[in-house]
């Protein structure tokens, strides 16, 4: 008997369909290339503007703000909702043209509803950061404050006026407060809400109840948060420079899989078919 890939133009038939396969693994490891590298760069670029407006409110500059004409409220949504599509259509597409024909538009579809349910997650607020980040400057600004000899009320609301944004509210709400004989455990309590300020806020805490000198130990609380801001910053530099190395090896993929993997199933479906 005759095999398939002795007759006249099987192993021809055999070789096309193995290229077929190749070619579509081809056009879905490059549309995830480009995808992963588009998104790649607009979360570098959102981080750069992100640490500079942070920069510039923590040194209270004044921020640039030049006059933009005014554009439709469409014009003005587009660039989200594209971002929010982009990575459904390139599920849809990588589906599809992994297998093929209605499959490939279910797995497609599929694969589009698991990418719109994690753009859909919940996400940790960013005031949180932002509060975070501000923190460290409002602890050395109270040190100062308090060894010039002002009080825990006096320094919070000096320093509140001063620091602005959602640490510099919670410090003006808990100084006025204090001065209309609120209670200082639950007033500086409140203050201690806020993510990372829970030791600052006992150690002003038992400065204002029992007068003891409070200017060494802010000092020293302030230095800390400081430290622990610096490691969180590297660490999160560290984590970049892992996350920077995918599309550089998904870049690599494609010749790994047309060198070493594409002749080994080019040569086993031609033996099986």
């Amino acid at each position: 008997m005759v095999g398939r890939a002795d007759r006249p133009g099987g192993g021809r038939a055999v070789t096309g369909e193995a290229w077929e396969v190749v070619h579509r693994l081809w056009t879905v490891l490059a549309m995830l290339a480009a995808t992963l590298w588009t998104g790649w760069a607009m979360s570098r670029l959102r981080r750069g503007r992100r640490s500079r407006a942070r920069i510039l409110d923590l040194l209270a500059a004044e921020r640039p703000r030049p006059l933009r004409p005014l554009r439709p409220r469409w014009a003005r949504r587009a660039p989200s909702v594209a971002r929010r599509w982009a990575g459904q259509v390139g599920a849809f597409a990588a589906g599809w043209a992994l297998v093929g024909g209605l499959a490939g538009c279910a797995v497609g579809v599929v694969g589009a509803y698991g990418v719109r349910r994690w753009q859909d997650r919940p996400r940790p607020v960013a005031a949180e950061d932002a509060e975070a980040a501000r923190l460290p400057l409002a602890a050395e600004l109270l040190a100062a404050c308090l060894s010039a000899g002002a009080g825990p009320r006096e320094a919070a609301e000096a320093v509140g006026r001063s620091v602005g944004g959602p640490v510099g509210e919670r410090l003006r709400r808990t100084a006025a407060e204090l001065a209309l004989g609120g209670e200082p455990g639950e007033a500086w309590a409140r203050f201690g809400d806020v993510p990372g300020a829970r030791r600052l806020a006992r150690c002003l805490e038992r400065a204002a109840v029992s007068g003891a000198p409070a200017a060494i130990p802010v000092s020293r609380l302030a230095a800390a948060l400081r430290a622990d801001r610096a490691r969180a910053a590297a660490t999160r530099a560290q984590r970049a420079q892992v996350l920077i190395t995918a599309p550089v090896g998904l870049c690599f993929l494609p010749a790994f899989l047309a060198v070493g993997v594409a002749p080994v199933v080019i040569g086993l479906a031609g033996r099986l078919l």
